[in-house]
């Protein structure tokens, strides 16, 4: 049985960025108490069904997690290491933004059972963050990585760049400032417009406009240049860390693993009965509660993943990863032989066009294929 990762979904954040198409919501109140039964109650309804599953990693996202109560916090890691086999390694990440953290808060976290912290910091430029809808200052996020960094032995944070206006030069020293304050991990990603984001109407009326063709890829290759003069690599398309040092609960997505999904609008694909289950819970927090505190669980859509769809989907995962897919592994996950899930014209074209490589039981997408991965996916994958 695939061990098992756990995404806790906290859905509340101080404001709504304008590119984020997450499922965040803002309220003037958020009744602590109330969230936090029913998570503990939708986490106990899957476990039930699940059996005492090996657990591999736990995942506080959002929304913004830092601001749960610790206490909230503590309670669901308790939860899950009594209800499935966890032992005393399995990483435990919480996202946090710094204007929801503080030396006291943090350490609260770690007290509660947290290894590993992900913080929002986006933009080490004033202008940027502000345009970016966040929250706090550079020296506000600077802060809050120097508190992260006594306080947790494991600290990632997000930045993102091809933002309106960015040059080469401005992102190339921006960068560097940031690996400097850097600990074993980044996720560096290209800004994108996402459907039903402010940043879509923006871009609509032609009022955002952000890199793109050779300085939007000029862009992704200086990231992985400067990453891995600091000893970070690319591991996945978007993530660069210390190597031993990459997300495990992330890996377990790009991998094509078994993950339980708990909390509004949360996603699953886990084992069942010899089926892959696709797992869904309602988006809006108020009714997922109400939802849990009637029936034990929030889910709205459940359903098997047909073999062609698995194989589908790990491709469109795996591919993203520097390690690319293992090919037995992919036909005993999906049902799926790889031939039988990539137009056979198409890989040989890439094979030959050095886009991807296959050899020693692998699938790789080599560093133009992933430079270029959205159009090769849509073309290679049946």
């Amino acid at each position: 049985m695939e061990p098992l990762a756990l995404y806790v979904h906290w859905p509340f954040c101080l404001a709504k960025c304008p590119y984020c198409d997450f499922n965040s919501h803002v309220r003037e109140r958020i009744d602590q108490r109330r969230f936090a039964a029913a998570l503990r109650a939708e986490l106990a309804w899957e476990a039930q069904r699940l059996g005492r599953r090996n657990l591999a990693s736990i995942f506080f996202g959002g929304g913004t997690p830092s601001l749960m109560e610790p206490g909230t916090v503590a309670a669901l890691i308790d939860d899950a290491r009594r209800m499935f086999a966890a032992d005393g390694e399995i990483e435990i990440t919480l996202e946090a933004n710094p204007t929801s953290v503080e030396a006291g808060r943090l350490a609260a976290f770690r007290a509660a059972g947290v290894n590993r912290v992900s913080m929002g910091i986006q933009s080490l430029r004033e202008e940027p963050l502000r345009a970016l809808g966040r929250q706090h200052s550079v020296g506000q996020a600077i802060a809050a990585l120097e508190t992260a960094r006594r306080v947790f032995p494991r600290v990632s944070f997000d930045l993102i760049y091809a933002r309106p206006g960015q040059t080469l030069e401005d992102w190339r020293a921006e960068l560097r400032e940031a690996l400097a304050l850097a600990h074993d991990h980044l996720s560096l990603y290209q800004l994108t417009v996402e459907p039903g984001t402010a940043y879509e109407a923006l871009h609509r009326r032609g009022e955002l406009v952000l890199p793109e063709g050779e300085l939007a890829a000029s862009l992704y290759e200086a990231t992985g240049e400067e990453a891995a003069k600091f000893g970070l690599l690319g591991y996945e398309v978007s993530n660069y860390a210390v190597p031993g040092r990459e997300s495990r609960h992330n890996l377990a997505y790009w991998r094509y693993g078994d993950y339980a999904g708990i909390g509004p609008g949360a996603h699953g694909r886990v084992s069942v009965g010899g089926a892959l289950l696709a797992t869904r819970r309602h988006r809006a927090p108020e009714p997922w509660a109400a939802l849990v505190e009637a029936r034990g669980h929030g889910t709205m859509q459940e359903e098997a993943v047909a073999p062609q769809e698995r194989a589908r989907e790990a491709l469109l995962m795996g591919l993203r990863l520097a390690e690319g897919i293992d090919e037995a592994r992919f036909a005993v996950r999906t049902g799926v032989a790889l031939e039988d899930a990539v137009d056979a014209d198409v890989l040989a074209q890439a094979i030959g066009e050095g886009y991807v490589a296959r050899g020693g039981g692998r699938l790789v997408a080599l560093a133009e294929g992933r430079l270029r991965l959205d159009a090769l996916l849509g073309a290679l994958v049946l």
